[in-house]
């Protein structure tokens, strides 16, 4: 019976520890690593060990659909699947100033087919951080670089339930290497952030391919009217329900040298290196249940973004070069029904536009937030139009219903 007692006692004492560091956490060194968003409504589990030395978080979340579609020319087809699977951990060792984040994927189309001589893409974040105060953030290991913002958010804090055509071409998506975040954020006040990173610049999971190459990423945020509620930017949509407006614009710029991928960190292997250039720009907007975003990205290349395999010059790979824009508006009503509607424009380099289409795509979605974007319910209807350089079209699309929940 003693023994019983003091298990019990052991337990109430792990998770008192565990909740008060989870406060502390809230207030003083936050988790909001801002190289690693995630949306969570709370915190996970935590714990915290007994002598404070270090503190685990423990978090899931998981995308389930079902999605009808029609490609032009084929007929229609249904797809069930789990979209994302992930679970990651979060936490300090020895010191709250020093955090580690992981973050692994399971879902089939989270780490993608397995190919021959390449590696299995299970870790999207291994990543240490050196957090001296609230303003720096020192990082080193595999993360999202500062990107767009679309990328940067979590596929958790999305309205619709995938991202758009513009940042599936031009994300420049995780890398492995070292970060310096400078944040400066304040609730009513002028607010910005500078990013900077240094990474290998061949994406997530990459050994054995040493090279001279190098990306450099650079990136600006500005707040005009102080930074949004709970760390709004990391989600879309204005589920708080700002009281007061909120704007965010940034700009990001990575050149990426020597790169072997059509998409840089992203794609199939080239033929030959590129050296690839990206522009990266957003704008988003909350108040009262409205929200809006605006995104341009784009990629240039120094040299044709064509390349020839030199032992067969039938076969060829393409860096894909050109430029979109992303419009998206919502609102959130008071019950958390809210309808989105989002337009995209997507034209490729003219390296290319004999080998890719030009793009448009329609959105209209409605979702139901049970606990925030933690726990919601979306549906979603997708049109796509595909104009070749020949002049003829095709004009696919998709119905689709997805639940999301995690903690």
């Amino acid at each position: 019976m003693k023994n019983i007692v003091a298990i019990l006692m052991l337990l109430l004492t792990l998770t008192a520890t565990a909740q008060v560091s989870i406060e502390q956490t809230k207030h003083d060194n936050d988790i909001k690593l801002s190289a690693l968003p995630y949306y969570s409504f709370g915190k996970g589990i935590g714990m915290t060990s007994p002598d404070s030395i270090f503190q685990l978080n423990i978090r899931f979340r998981m995308q389930n659909r079902m999605t009808y579609l029609e490609n032009d020319g084929e007929n229609g087809a249904y797809d069930g699947q789990i979209r994302r699977l992930r679970l990651r951990f979060d936490g300090y060792v020895g010191n709250p100033k020093f955090l580690y984040a992981i973050q692994l994927s399971f879902a089939p189309g989270d780490v993608g087919e397995i190919k021959e001589g390449e590696n299995i893409n299970i870790i999207r974040d291994a990543v240490i951080f050196y957090r001296p105060n609230k303003h720096w953030n020192i990082s080193f290991g595999q993360t999202k670089l500062p990107g767009n913002r679309q990328r940067v958010n979590s596929s958790g804090g999305l309205q619709l339930t995938d991202r758009t055509i513009n940042n599936a071409k031009f994300t420049i998506d995780r890398d492995f290497g070292f970060q310096v975040h400078h944040m400066n954020e304040y609730n009513n006040e002028f607010s910005y952030n500078f990013k900077t990173a240094l990474s290998g610049g061949e994406g997530r999971n990459q050994t054995g391919k040493a090279d001279d190459g190098i990306a450099v990423t650079g990136k600006v945020e500005l707040f005009p009217f102080g930074a949004f509620t709970k760390d709004g930017t990391y989600f879309e949509g204005d589920v708080i329900r700002e009281k007061k407006p909120k704007l965010m614009v940034s700009g990001a710029f990575q050149q990426n040298n020597h790169a072997r991928r059509t998409q840089g960190q992203l794609g199939d292997d080239l033929f030959e290196k590129r050296t690839m250039k990206s522009v990266l720009l957003d704008a988003m907007f909350k108040y009262n249940g409205w929200a809006a975003m605006m995104s341009y990205m784009s990629r240039t290349t120094n040299q044709n973004a064509l390349t020839v395999n030199p032992e067969d010059s039938t076969q060829s790979k393409y860096v894909f070069v050109g430029n979109g824009f992303d419009y998206q508006a919502s609102y959130n009503t008071k019950s958390n029904y809210e309808f989105i509607a989002r337009y995209s424009i997507q034209n490729v380099g003219e390296d290319i536009q004999t080998l890719a289409p030009n793009t448009r795509e329609y959105s209209i979605g409605v979702t139901k937030y049970i606990w925030e974007h933690a726990f919601k319910l979306q549906a979603e209807l997708n049109y796509d139009t595909l104009k070749y350089y020949d002049g003829s079209t095709k004009n696919n699309w998709y119905l689709r219903f997805q639940v999301e929940i995690g903690i």
